[in-house]
C-alpha cells in the first residue's frame, strides 16, 4: 500500500488539515500532472500556511499561480514513497545555511531550520534511491514561506550518477535553455505549501537529480522537501 503519511519529527503536522486538501484538490501546476486514469490516491502530509515578508515582482513569463488546494493525483498500486532518509548529495557540497540531509527528513516546514540553502549559479542536489525504482511521482518544495518562482527547474532520472548516461528529464521550465540542459516545455510556477507535483510516468532510474537557477527574490537556491514515489524496477 502506499506509504507516505508523513509527520515531521518533532514538529506537529498539519494532518486535519491535509486530509481535507487531499479530498478535494486541484493539480500545483495544472500544466505538469496529469493523473494517470487508475490506479490509487497519493497522500501526503501537507505544511501549514506560513508567508512572510513581502514578495519581490516575479516578472516570469507564463507564471503559473499557487494553488488553493492540494493535488489529486493516482499512482500505481504498490507506490511507495522511496526518498525518505536518503543520502543527499549537492553541486554545492557546503550549503550556506543547513544541511543536505533536510531534504529527505519528512519536514516540510516554512521557516529558519527547515530549509538549505545553496550558493548562487545552477546548483543541482540530488537523491540515491539505492536502488533503481519506477519512480510515479515526484514532490518538491523548494521554500514556500514568501511567493517566488525559482529559475531553470529542471527535473532528471537516470541509472548514472553523473547524469552522462540514460537521463530522462520528467520536468524543465528552463524556457530560455539558459541551463543548457535543452529548452523546457513546462510553465515555470508560485511557490506555495503544497509544493510542484509532477507526473513522471513511469521513468525509471536509481538517482534523481534537481536544478535550479535562484528565483524571483535573490540569486540563491533553496530546497525544504522532495518526495519520490514509486517502486522497485
Amino acid at each position: 500500500m502506499l506509504a507516505s503519511f508523513l509527520v515531521g519529527c518533532g514538529k506537529p503536522s498539519d494532518s486535519d488539515q491535509s486530509s481535507t486538501d487531499a479530498a478535494s484538490a486541484a493539480a500545483p501546476a495544472a500544466e505538469t500532472a496529469a493523473s494517470p486514469q487508475t490506479g490509487i490516491p497519493l497522500v501526503t502530509d501537507y505544511p501549514p500556511e506560513l508567508i512572510e515578508g513581502t514578495p519581490k515582482p516575479m516578472n516570469v513569463p507564463n507564471l503559473v499561480q499557487p494553488p488553493t488546494k492540494a493535488p489529486e493525483f493516482l499512482v500505481p498500486e504498490g507506490t511507495a514513497l522511496l526518498s525518505k532518509g536518503k543520502p543527499v548529495t549537492s553541486s554545492d557540497s557546503n550549503p550556506i545555511i543547513g544541511d543536505l540531509a533536510y531534504i529527505t527528513d519528512g519536514d516540510k516546514e516554512a521557516g529558519e531550520g527547515y530549509f538549505v540553502e545553496l550558493l548562487d549559479g545552477l546548483q543541482w542536489v540530488q537523491i540515491d534511491l539505492e536502488q533503481s525504482a519506477k519512480v510515479s511521482a515526484i514532490l518538491v518544495w523548494h521554500f514556500h514561506s514568501q511567493r517566488r518562482a525559482y529559475h531553470d527547474v529542471v527535473i532528471q532520472v537516470s541509472d548514472d550518477p553523473e547524469f552522462q548516461t540514460g537521463v530522462t528529464t520528467v520536468y524543465n521550465n528552463d524556457y530560455d535553455e539558459s541551463a543548457g540542459l535543452g529548452r523546457g516545455s513546462d510553465k515555470p510556477y508560485v511557490e506555495s505549501r503544497f509544493g510542484l507535483l509532477i507526473d513522471t510516468k513511469g521513468a525509471t532510474g536509481r538517482y534523481v537529480r534537481l536544478y535550479s537557477h535562484g528565483s524571483t527574490s535573490n540569486e540563491m537556491n533553496h530546497y525544504i522537501e522532495v518526495e519520490v514515489f514509486g517502486s522497485a524496477s
